[in-house]
């Protein structure tokens, strides 16, 4: 199935759609959750309308710990509805929805006590393993010491006397979510970003539609619809004082940090899972490298931009550090990203106790706001969220179908995978070049091959990022909805966390290949490089501050693109 490309004239197109037409549902925010609303409304028959204020993800939905997941330690919380409604989800997306960006990964659990901790964690792995279509993947198994140690060489022998493996799931969320929302478009949403929501249209006491700023064009719209969603995350308090709403909830950030090493550094063929005594500690194989995480700590700061300080980073360091031989320094750090939890407020003082179930509530006539949960259960949470809004539409709204809706590029998949010698010798690139690009686009790849066919210089690697291939950078301008190098190095990519540079010399590469697609003069096209050098430095600055003030102004020194807020 070709795709509709959401290049600069699509979203041209779909924001003047957007100011002609009345919708039955308008959803701001084009997180995970928007996108998920989006497609779900759309796959219904509903006519829909999407509006992002800055790109696809560019919140939460691209700073988690790239993980679909049931979450094992909700187990301990007892919280199993929460973890049996994951355990579903996860083997909708691995078997159904999209088995091109979700794939298995094993994780160790090292155990510390000998007998009843492996009695108590072995029971709770085993119900792991049992509820809600967790039979996805291989059950877990439980390791001696030295079978644990051959798992994990580089792992310290003094810190274990066992580990139990077992299974859970990746995504790469920054591409999923833009997949969720390109997809909506192919069920005929009209989808845009850079288009920020400044008030909201009533009728009497009824919300019914909102303003918004084109921010790359600099304009305002009106965009009617007979419901709103709101699906924006820890921007939630914001939205709703801008509707004049009132708080049935509210919502506090908990700020996630994550480290990027070499793979090269930590000798373990498989990921890894520890307690820590404020959060848990991850180490999960991503490509090249290995991500590690988090921490979980109330952030009320910027929230467009939540900064690392050297405080979370030695944080970081000193737990992985306690469970490897060799030790990891600064130096080894390639990269440092963080996203901000939307957790629902309730009488806990930490943001660990928090909930991290959902909330569906209708504060006005007219409006709905869905907040909280997971990223593995944003489809659930979209659902309830278009249920509650089109709840009292009056027409006869079908249920819900997204449990059976694939995103696009998952169409033959497990065929092209089969297929990937054969493409490989089509296109003239390399297997493992054409298994990468397989698991990024899926049944789009042919797409990109079609692009590589018309310019073989777009087959070679972008300098500075040799796991992309320049054709990427191109495609993200051409049907992905970048719209800027930061949207490429950041999102399409992951350019910004991969390369110790991070982006620095692959910058100029993207931003002149995706200015003729987005119509840059030179002049602009050397303003977007530059705006990117001024982020990495500012992000730089802010790890080398102690504490979360000094690394939120450190970063704030180096502003968005708009002034941009909520939406």
């Amino acid at each position: 199935m070709q795709s509709i490309p959401l290049g600069p004239a699509h979203r041209l197109a779909a924001l003047q759609q957007m100011a002609d037409e009345e919708f039955d549902v308008l959803i701001v925010g084009g997180g995970v959750v928007g996108a998920g609303a989006a497609l779900d409304a759309a796959s219904r028959g509903l006519s829909v309308a999407l509006v992002e204020a800055r790109d696809w993800a560019a919140g939460t939905s691209s700073r988690s710990s790239k993980l679909i997941h049931g979450g094992l330690r909700y187990l301990e919380q007892r919280d199993f509805g929460l973890v049996r409604e994951a355990l579903t989800e996860r083997s909708l997306l691995l078997n159904r929805i999209a088995p091109h960006l979700v794939r298995p990964v094993p994780f160790l659990l090292p155990l510390r006590h000998r007998v009843w901790e492996r009695a108590y964690i072995g029971a709770g792995v085993l119900l792991y393993d049992t509820m809600g279509g967790a039979r996805a993947l291989p059950r877990h198994r439980h390791l001696t010491k030295s079978a644990a140690l051959r798992q994990g060489p580089g792992l310290n022998p003094d810190t274990m006397v066992g580990a139990i493996q077992y299974y859970d799931a990746q995504v790469d969320d920054a591409r999923f979510t833009m997949a969720l929302a390109r997809t909506a478009a192919q069920h005929g949403a009209q989808v845009a970003t850079r288009a920020r929501v400044t008030g909201f249209l009533r009728d009497g006491g009824r919300v019914t539609g909102a303003v918004v700023h084109d921010l790359e064009g600099d304009r305002s719209i009106e965009i009617r619809a007979r419901r709103v969603i709101c699906a924006t995350g820890v921007w939630t308090d914001d939205v709703r004082e801008l509707a004049n709403a009132p708080a049935t909830v509210t919502v506090r950030a908990s700020k996630g940090v994550h480290l990027v090493v070499p793979r090269d550094r930590i000798e373990l063929k498989t990921g890894l899972i520890a307690r820590t005594e404020k959060s848990v500690l991850f180490i999960i194989p991503w490509g090249r490298h290995w991500l590690i995480g988090t921490t979980d700590t109330a952030w009320d700061l910027d929230r467009n931009h939540p900064a690392a300080s050297r405080a979370d980073i030695e944080y970081l360091l000193e737990h992985v550090n306690a469970v490897l031989n060799e030790p990891l320094t600064p130096d080894d750090i390639e990269g440092v990203y963080v996203g901000l939890r939307p957790l629902v407020s309730g009488t806990a003082d930490e943001t660990t106790k928090l909930s991290r179930e959902h909330i569906v509530t209708s504060p006005a006539p007219g409006l709905t706001f869905v907040t909280g949960g997971k990223f593995t259960t944003y489809r659930v949470m979209a659902k309830d969220a278009v249920d509650a809004a089109v709840a009292d539409l009056g027409t006869d709204i079908p249920a819900s179908v997204t449990d059976q809706v694939t995103v696009l590029g998952a169409e033959r998949f497990a065929a092209l995978r089969n297929e990937r010698r054969r493409l490989a010798q089509r296109s003239g690139l390399n297997p493992a070049r054409v298994e990468h690009l397989l698991y990024r686009y899926g049944s789009c790849i042919y797409e990109l091959l079609e692009l590589i066919d018309a310019d073989r210089t777009l087959a070679e690697p972008i300098a500075g990022a040799r796991d992309y291939l320049r054709v990427e950078a191109v495609y993200a301008a051409s049907h992905e909805g970048a719209l800027h190098v930061e949207d490429v190095l950041n999102r399409r990519t992951r350019i910004a966390i991969e390369e110790t540079d991070r982006g620095l010399e692959a910058a100029s590469e993207v931003a002149d290949l995706i200015a003729p697609i987005l119509g840059w003069t030179p002049e602009t096209t050397n303003q977007e490089v530059e705006r990117y050098l001024g982020q990495v430095q500012a992000e730089r600055e802010a790890e080398s501050r102690t504490d979360d003030s000094a690394a939120d102004e450190a970063r704030r020194a180096a502003p968005d693109l708009f002034d941009v807020g909520v939406g």
